[in-house]
């Protein structure tokens, strides 16, 4: 494992030759990102997600089952305010590295995070292995759902809000069988979606060279794919400003953020 310190402003290259060479020759690479991918572009990570209106509620029990069943209308108010977040932020430079990157070969997403950025910047996601902001479905019969109330209006985002304002919003109503509509994510003890596991799984196994994008590494069985994909031969390339749980198992760590490191990946491949 070769490891590369902080960014060198002086320096001719950001991205080490050995590094750049791996990914010019790479015609299918798999991208695996996380929290610190998004962060950039202001999207606070899910333990930081604690500010304005929602700072006297323990965000840890807006993410279960058992919240849904105790309160819909707060969980769904929690997740509402959540994706009116992402809708007033914008892909990084980052972002627009990958889509760029694609342009000249196979890029597969495979992303942790709930929000839809990678899209935004143009990069097809193969899977969204924790779930969307933006996939709603049915809490009983599992419909998808895209109708009235699905997506809060990024007009309504509101940063500064106080916590005297009520978070309550009532979810919408399945079309189908008249169940609440519920977030699109996993929530804590609840096991990832067996198609997006599938597809994610696939694209690691299909891949030449991995890239890890700002993940910790601590997540299960999320965590297990870069390890494997280690074991397996692959080339594996971590891009984090701090160590990781992962920096000691893959092949290069650089310590650069995502829209520091990407951007300058991509200029050393051309």
């Amino acid at each position: 494992m070769s490891l590369a310190g902080p960014p060198d402003p002086d320096s001719p290259t950001l991205i080490p030759p050995a590094v750049a060479d791996l990914v010019r020759r790479a015609e299918w690479i798999t991208v695996f990102s996380g929290a610190g991918m998004s962060a950039e572009s202001g999207i606070a990570t899910f333990r930081d997600a604690q500010t304005g209106l929602w700072e006297k509620f323990d965000h840890a029990e807006l993410a279960t089952p058992e919240a849904w069943a105790r309160d819909p209308a707060l969980v769904w108010g929690w997740y509402r305010w959540r994706a009116r977040e992402v809708l007033a932020a914008q892909p990084n430079a980052g972002h627009l590295a990958l889509a760029e990157l694609a342009t000249s070969r196979t890029v597969m997403v495979v992303t942790q995070n709930v929000d839809d950025l990678h899209e935004r910047a143009g990069s097809d996601v193969v899977s969204h292995l924790h779930g969307s902001l933006f996939a709603p479905r049915c809490s009983i019969c599992g419909t998808p759902y895209d109708g009235p109330g699905a997506f809060p209006d990024p007009a309504d985002h509101q940063p500064d809000a106080t916590p005297d304002a009520d978070p309550r919003v009532d979810p919408p109503t399945c079309p189908r069988c008249g169940g609440a509509v519920r977030p699109g994510i996993v929530w804590f003890g609840e096991a990832l979606p067996e198609s997006d596991w599938q597809r994610a799984d696939q694209a690691f196994r299909a891949s030449e060279v991995v890239l890890v994008v700002g993940t910790s590494g601590i997540v299960y069985p999320a965590a297990a794919l870069p390890e494997r994909a280690v074991r397996a031969g692959i080339p594996v390339i971590e891009f984090n400003p701090a160590p990781s749980a992962l920096s000691d198992v893959v092949t290069h760590s650089l310590r650069m953020p995502a829209a520091v490191g990407l951007p300058a990946l991509l200029a050393s491949v051309r």
